[in-house]
């Protein structure tokens, strides 16, 4: 399996967002590997605390037939620091349940830490559980 390059020294924080994610979306949890700090921290949807790209592939392949991310937009926080710089990225999921039922529009926000152009923290929130409520008739108006 051949590496990922490893990211341009002097990537900005949003960019350096969009090509981890990118990349993360192939899937290829393994070739993010230079994006992420050692001592990365997620908290995946639920609170879910795990610590390396590859757990969020694995958790998201149970949830799902597969899942890509639609990005509208990312968005720097300003006053960001080369110890500390805050990254959200808003957009939409899209993919497939396991029953293989489509979906699309499915929002989703992730805020990263970048700190000396790794990502240090991973925040990932989205609408799936709520969509799921409604699939299993759980969900009220």
């Amino acid at each position: 399996m051949s590496q990922a390059p490893l990211p341009p020294p002097d990537l900005a924080p949003g960019p350096l967002i969009d090509e981890y994610l990118r990349i993360l979306m192939i899937p290829d949890p393994q070739g993010v590997a230079h994006f992420v700090s050692p001592k990365l921290r997620i908290r995946f949807t639920g609170g879910r605390r795990m610590s390396k790209p590859g757990d969020t592939s694995t958790f998201n392949a149970g949830r799902y037939a597969w899942v890509k991310k639609r990005i509208e937009r990312t968005e720097v926080v300003s006053g960001g620091t080369p110890e500390e710089t805050v990254v959200y990225s808003l957009g939409t999921l899209y993919g497939a349940w396991p029953d293989g039922t489509p979906f699309e529009g499915n929002r989703y926000v992730d805020r990263y830490v970048v700190s000396h152009g790794l990502i240090t923290e991973m925040d990932v929130w989205n609408d799936s559980a709520e969509w799921l409520l409604v699939r299993a008739g759980l969900a009220g108006a």
